[in-house]
This record gives structure tokens, sequence and C-alpha cells, in this order.
């Protein structure tokens, strides 16, 4: 890694409600975006792929504010699909699921949308979990997956992510427990589950961030927190503290502040529905996703991962 920014922006505010990118939200964005340009042009980067997601899939002026960001900034961001970013999500983390589990359920809790991945190993073939590059032994592996319209920002404006109470929160569990109701109707990946040979994989800000505080971290550390295992009751008890403090107590959460301190119980209330509906003892924490699964097909293409002597998988 030779450089690196982030910044949220929340693009999607405000989007559930109008159907529209907010000309505030768009200028948070644009301005977030410039820095991104001149960080490309210092490093003088000759291969990229520039992707937008849920904000800009259902908002009305999605495309336009593509357009705008091209005009304004030279920059081409495509909108990515659902399937295409729940599968680039699987790529970004797949070496990080346990060698020895029978299937895996990947999910990546975002500000709009979140993306279900069921993984049956068995369908494993090669190596496909030690280079992240490899999207078709990835992809064999994918036995269903789902996108669900919700994430942390749409949650939050709808629940008053500021003020959460219990009751407050277990209408948010509610709400999302019916939307992924479907999904384990039609798959039944709770009777797998219940045979023990499964774990669960987040990448997502919600799960890093609750690894973060079960740590202790003075401040967020990614090589700490990137790949750590979570027993199930230890991430409920990092819910119920969290629960428990006021607003500007979780600002002055090292691993959360202000930015996040309004998202955080909402990230938490996507996850405990995921964790009663899939009771896994365990969870993994991926600090990586969609970025690097994004940066593992670039390399690929550029044929990284190939044996510069025999043209075979490295």
């Amino acid at each position: 890694m030779i450089d690196a920014f982030s910044r949220i922006v929340r693009l999607g505010e405000g989007v559930s409600a109008t159907g529209l990118l907010s000309e505030t939200a768009m200028s948070r964005a644009i301005e977030a975006l410039r820095i991104c340009s001149t960080k490309i042009n210092r490093q003088k980067v000759s291969s990229a792929k520039l992707v937008a997601t849920e904000a800009c899939r259902i908002a009305s002026n999605g495309p336009a504010f593509i357009d705008r960001v091209r005009e304004e900034i030279g920059l081409d961001i495509e909108i990515l699909s659902r399937e295409d970013e729940a599968k680039l999500a699987v790529c970004g983390c797949a070496s990080l699921i346990d060698l020895e589990c029978d299937h895996a359920m990947v999910f990546d809790i975002g500000g709009g949308s979140s993306e279900l991945i069921w993984l049956d190993l068995a369908r494993r073939q090669g190596y496909w979990r030690r280079s992240l590059a490899d999207r078709m032994d990835a992809h064999t592996c994918i036995s269903a997956w789902t996108s669900l319209p919700v994430g942390v920002v749409s949650m939050a404006e709808k629940f008053d992510g500021r003020n959460v109470t219990p009751e407050s929160f277990e209408a948010m569990v509610a709400s999302v427990t019916r939307l992924i109701e479907p999904f384990e109707a039609q798959h039944r990946m709770s009777e797998q589950i219940a045979k023990g040979r499964v774990h669960l994989l987040g990448t997502s800000g919600t799960v890093t961030t609750i690894a973060g505080i079960l740590l202790g971290l003075p401040r967020y550390d990614r090589n700490r927190v990137d790949g750590c295992w979570l027993a199930t009751p230890d991430v409920r008890a990092v819910t119920q503290g969290l629960l428990n403090r006021t607003f500007e107590q979780r600002v002055a959460e090292p691993c959360i502040g202000r930015e996040r301190a309004d998202l955080v119980l909402a990230g938490c209330a996507i996850l405990e529905a995921l964790l009663r509906m899939w009771p896994a003892r365990r969870l993994r924490v991926a600090d990586r996703g969609l970025r690097e699964g994004i940066l593992a097909t670039l390399m690929a293409a550029d044929g990284h991962f190939q044996d510069r002597n025999s043209g075979r998988r490295n």
C-alpha cells in the first residue's frame, strides 16, 4: 500500500425518502473525489476501476451524478450491479475463509444495502482462497446470494440512529429479519449452520468497529482487526454496551467517533438479525472486501497471479 484515503460522505443520505441524491451529499462526495483524483494523478495510475454502489443505483439522479463527476473531475465511475458487488466482496476477503469449514456466510453491511453470500466450500477448486483474484473459482462456490435494500444510513434515518432505545433497536432487528426470511426459506442455510462446520465472515464498518471495541483499541488498528475471530456472545456484549451508552458516549469511543456514532447501532441491529437467523458460533472480521476484490481482479488481468515460466497459477 503506497497511498490511501477514506472519508464518510453519506452519499445516500435522504435517498430513501426522496429518491434523489441531495445537493449537499453530492457536494461532499465530489469534494472527496477531488482528493482521490489528485492521488491517482500523483501516483501515475495507469489502470483503475472506479465504482458506485447502492445510493447511485436507487437514486433517480444517480446517473446524472456520475456524469457530473466525469465532467468536473475527470473520473469515469461505473454503477456496480448488486450481483457484481456481492461477488467482488467475496473475492476481496476469500483468503479469510476457514479451510476446515463446509460453508460460510459472507456479509457486507453497507450504507444503503447489505449483501449476503452463501458459500458451499465443497465446490471449491484449486487454491482460490489463497489467491484473491481467482474470481471464477470463487464464483463456483457461491450457492446463493441476495442484496437487502437496507444499510446503516437508511436504517439510521428511519429509526433515528442518534437516539436508540431497546425498543427501537428491536424494531430495527425485526425489520431486517422480515427482509432475510425469504432468503432463508428458499435456501435453508440454518440447517447447515446447525451442523457446526460453518462460520460467518463480515466485511463492513460495523464488524470492524465491534472488533476494535472488543479488543479495547485506543485507536483503530487494521492490523489487529483484519482476520480476527469473534465469538457470538462477545459480539452481543459489545452491542449491549453500545445500547447502554448515550450518543456522546458513543462519539467518545475511539473506534467510532462522531462520524459513525449515529450509524453504529443501526449496523449492530442488522448484524443481530443475521445472528438470530443464522446462529453460527463464531464470526471472522474482514477489513477488506469490495475494494480489495476490485484490486485483485485488476492484478489478475495484468497476469500478477500467473507463473511467469509455466503460465500456471502461482
